[in-house]
C-alpha cells in the first residue's frame, strides 16, 4: 500500500488484503480472485515474438495466466528482462503502443547521519563476505549498500532491488558466485528505481526476474548462502514485536516480503543466516520508535519469535533466545538516549522487574 491509496483506504473508499507477498499468486491460481482482463505493460517483441514484463514479474504473471483476456501496452522504454518475464505475442489478445517514460523512484536525497551509521553498523558487523542479500528501497538499504564496497562475492536474492546495487556490481563486489542455485545471477521479482536501473537490467543476462511465489518462498530463501535479510519498520515494542504496516489503526503499508525473508534467513540451511530489522531510533518529531507497547490498533507484521537482530544508529540488539527482560534491556540500549529512562520505567511497570542482561 503506497501513498496513492492510503487516503482512500483510511476513508473507507478502498480496502486492503493483509497477506504475505509470496501468497498473492495463490489467490489467482486457486481462483479466489478470478480476473477477466489483465492489463500489462511489456517491451516490444524480439525477433522470436517474445515480449518482456520488464520491471514487474512479481504477481503479474500469475494474474495474466489466469485472465480471460490479456491487453498489453507495448512500451519501448520497458527494459527487456529474462527469467519468468517473457511472454509470447501469441498470448496477447489486444495490444496498444504507448511509449510513456516509466515512473522513476529513488531515495529522498542523501542518507541522514543516523541512516549512514545504521548502514555502517550492518555492513561492518552483520554482512559477511559471500553473503546473499535481500533489502528493499530507501535510505537505509542504500546506506547499507554504500558500506559494502570492500566486501567480496556478495549475492542478491531479493523480491526487489534498486539503483544502489549497480555500483557494487561494477566494483565486482556482487558476483553471486557462492550461490548453489542461480549461481552467477542476481534474482529479483520487481524493480523500483530510475532510468539508470532500467538501462542496467535491459537485456542483461546477469539478472533473472522470477515469480514472487518462488523468490519469496521461505524454503528457497533458506537455501541461499549466508542469507542476510534487511528490512525496516515503523516501531518495535520492548518485547520485540515489529509493526511495519500501520500507524495505530491507520494502514500505511502492506506485509510485503518482510516475514518471508526474515523467516527464510532464520531457517538458513547453512546456519549462517541473519534476519535484520533496521530503523532510526526516533521519528522526525523526536518520538522513540522503540516503544513500551505498540500503538493501539497497530498490526504485528513480524512477531517477537521471528525477530533476531534489531539495529538503530545507537547499536545492534540480538534478541534471539533472549527472555522478555533481556529483550527490553537490549532494546533500551539501542534506543535514543533521550528516551532510555522513560523506557526503563515502562519496562519495569510491564515486566514487574528491571530489564537485565
Amino acid at each position: 500500500m503506497a501513498a496513492n491509496v492510503r487516503q482512500s483506504v483510511a476513508e473507507g473508499r478502498s480496502d486492503a488484503i493483509p497477506i504475505f507477498l509470496q501468497d498473492i499468486p495463490k489467490l489467482f491460481h486457486r481462483k479466489i480472485i478470478q480476473p477477466d482482463i489483465a492489463l500489462i505493460q511489456v517491451s516490444p517483441p524480439d525477433q522470436h515474438g517474445y515480449c518482456s514484463l520488464g520491471t514487474s514479474v512479481d504477481c503479474v504473471r500469475s494474474a495474466l495466466v489466469n485472465s480471460k483476456i490479456i491487453i498489453a501496452q507495448v512500451n519501448v522504454n520497458m527494459p527487456r528482462t529474462f527469467g519468468d518475464a517473457l511472454i509470447h505475442v501469441s498470448h496477447v489478445d489486444y495490444a496498444v503502443e504507448d511509449n510513456t517514460p516509466l515512473p522513476e523512484h529513488g531515495s529522498k536525497g542523501a542518507a541522514s547521519a543516523e541512516e549512514t551509521e545504521i548502514g555502517r553498523l550492518i555492513g561492518d558487523n552483520l554482512v559477511e563476505d559471500g553473503a546473499t542479500l535481500q533489502m528493499g528501497i530507501g535510505s537505509i538499504p542504500d546506506a547499507v549498500l554504500s558500506a559494502l564496497k570492500n566486501h567480496k562475492d556478495l549475492g542478491i536474492h531479493s523480491e526487489m532491488f534498486s539503483v544502489g546495487v549497480i555500483d557494487l556490481v561494477k566494483r565486482g563486489c556482487v558476483t553471486n558466485n557462492k550461490k548453489k542455485v542461480h549461481k552467477g545471477r542476481i534474482v529479483g521479482s520487481f524493480l523500483v528505481g530510475n532510468k539508470e536501473l532500467y538501462d542496467f537490467v535491459d537485456n542483461n543476462p546477469f539478472i533473472e526476474m522470477l515469480e514472487i511465489d518462488y523468490v519469496n518462498n521461505t524454503h528457497i530463501v533458506s537455501l541461499q548462502p549466508t542469507m542476510t535479510a534487511i528490512n525496516s519498520c515503523i516501531e518495535v515494542d520492548l518485547t520485540g514485536q515489529v509493526c511495519a504496516d500501520s500507524i495505530g489503526t491507520r494502514m500505511f503499508s502492506g506485509f510485503g516480503g518482510q516475514v518471508d525473508f526474515i523467516r527464510g534467513a532464520a531457517e538458513s540451511v547453512d546456519g549462517r543466516g541473519k534476519p535484520i530489522i533496521a530503523l532510526v531510533s526516533t521519528t522526525k518529531r523526536n518520538e522513540s520508535k522503540i516503544v513500551p507497547t505498540l500503538k493501539v490498533g497497530a498490526g504485528v507484521v513480524t512477531t517477537r519469535a521471528h525477530v533476531h537482530y534489531v539495529v538503530t544508529e545507537q547499536g545492534i540488539a540480538n534478541l534471539f533466545g533472549k527472555t522478555l527482560r533481556q529483550r527490553a534491556y537490549e532494546l533500551i540500549k539501542i534506543a535514543h538516549p533521550d528516551h532510555r529512562e522513560q523506557l526503563e520505567r515502562a519496562a519495569f511497570e510491564r515486566l514487574k522487574c528491571m530489564p537485565a542482561p
